[in-house]
């Protein structure tokens, strides 16, 4: 399905970065795993891959740097000799708290992070993605963007300059056979939300058709929707979530 497709994934170390490189990887997908600080779990992610035949490398770097990107890019393409696709999904931090709390210096850091990150992260892969004309973005957002929530302005406004900045992309890269497009999860269950007080995770819970908050592996599915070239079936895309479910 992904037939040697060689994927990015930013801030792939652990949650849904990770879970996307595995699910991807399992349909045949070459996977970076790109990480800024934590070296162990990256590896571990890439043992997880290759101990099932699949490949997979990790490199260091910080998405907000045209430098590390680049690095990033060059060493990818060293390895591998192309670029079919890009996930943005490494996570920029915020201040939770309601406005009336926050100055601008707390306001600023996820919002110019967000859009850096999706922007450094964009440029760098798009010289080879246009010379091949093929290529496959997707962006991690928030249905946060759209459904506000309590201490979470930062995020929602920052993710929601993220899903303008997506269809601006998708508009201009058409024409080069390249995709964008945005993946938005409610609450989803990872390392990030595991600070979150179980009232409010079952209050999303009560407004979701499946009765719970999201899994990382739900939100990789999505991915893998948009970056295969080749659609899956309902019933095989559902199959591993209906038997959890019997």
């Amino acid at each position: 399905m992904m037939n040697g497709k060689v994927t990015i994934i930013t801030g792939a170390s652990r949650g849904i970065g990770a879970e996307t490189a595995r699910l991807l990887a399992k349909y045949g997908a070459k996977v970076v795993i790109n990480y800024a600080s934590n070296k162990k779990a990256a590896q571990e992610v890439v043992e997880s891959i290759t101990s099932k035949g699949g490949e997979a490398i990790a490199i260091k770097a910080d998405v907000r740097s045209y430098d590390e990107m680049q690095s990033l890019v060059n060493e990818t393409l060293l390895k591998f000799g192309k670029i079919d696709v890009l996930v943005n999904n490494a996570a920029i931090g915020f201040a939770m708290k309601p406005l009336s709390e926050m100055d601008w210096d707390d306001f600023k850091p996820k919002l110019e992070g967000e859009i850096k990150a999706a922007f450094i992260a964009t440029k760098s892969v798009l010289p080879f993605m246009k010379e091949q004309r093929y290529g496959k973005l997707v962006y991690i957002s928030s249905s946060l963007s759209h459904q506000p929530m309590p201490n979470f302005i930062a995020h929602g406004v920052a993710k929601g300059a993220l899903n303008s900045f997506v269809k601006y992309l998708a508009q201009e890269l058409g024409p080069f056979n390249i995709t964008a497009n945005t993946v938005a999860p409610s609450m989803v269950k990872t390392e990030a939300t595991k600070h979150i007080q179980v009232e409010e995770i079952e209050k999303v819970s009560e407004f979701t058709p499946l009765g719970r908050i999201a899994k990382a592996e739900d939100v990789a599915s999505a991915v893998l929707f948009f970056v295969s070239d080749q659609m899956l079936s309902l019933q095989e895309l559902m199959l591993p979530y209906l038997e959890a479910w019997k």
